[in-house]
């Protein structure tokens, strides 16, 4: 149960600017009511800028994307990249790339991050942010990588893997928010959300 209903009663009509199928189970565990509009913006192959303002950047991409359609409405749009080295890898083109890019996080640490924007479409507010977490995985084998992805779950993931289904058993440990890693930072959400009721002047957006 949500423990604080007033929040979500006071919010416009919220649509989730995302087909991810996760990002919509994280809002649907917090207790919000939303539609889903994908926003088909196309996500860039190769990051030239800092990794942080890329998804943030993104993310407002997309919000506004669907923004521009609506009357009303609060819209949240997301964007996930995992970085090793300081290398951005996004989501693997093929089983062939999967595997080289699990090969690469074995035995390692990446950093998540999550770039996170709501656009409130009658009053024209904007705020954007992102969220890093730190992931290590353990010293993978080489069959338990072909074994992931041979089962389909690396596909369509950033970093080719979901810490909530299968390749939880590669999480040695993580530093900082789990459900930013499933794709959305849900406390820094909330707490923005309490933000866009609070204040009805322009938000800049956020570094």
């Amino acid at each position: 149960m949500i423990e604080s209903p007033q929040l979500y009663n006071a919010l416009p009509n919220i649509v989730l600017a995302s087909k991810s199928p996760r990002r919509a189970d994280l809002l649907k565990q917090i207790g919000l009511e939303f539609e889903v509009c994908p926003s088909e913006v196309e996500e860039p192959k190769i990051i030239r800028i800092s990794p942080v303002i890329a998804v943030k950047e993104l993310a407002l991409t997309k919000a506004r994307t669907v923004a521009v359609k609506l009357d009303v409405g609060l819209v949240i749009g997301a964007d996930t990249i995992v970085v090793i080295d300081g290398q951005p890898i996004g989501k693997p083109e093929n089983d062939t790339h999967a595997i080289e890019i699990l090969t690469r996080l074995s035995g390692n640490r990446h950093e998540v991050i999550t770039g996170v924007a709501l656009v409130d479409v009658k009053r024209k507010n904007e705020v954007g942010w992102a969220e890093k977490t730190a992931v290590y995985f353990r010293k993978l084998r080489q069959s338990e990588i072909l074994a992931y992805v041979r089962s389909g779950e690396s596909s369509d993931k950033a970093g080719a893997y979901g810490i909530q289904g299968k390749a939880g058993a590669f999480v040695e440990r993580i530093e900082g928010c789990y459900f930013n890693v499933v794709g959305l930072p849900l406390a820094s959400l909330t707490a923005q959300l309490w933000k866009q009721l609070e204040s009805h002047s322009m938000i800049n957006f956020q570094v």
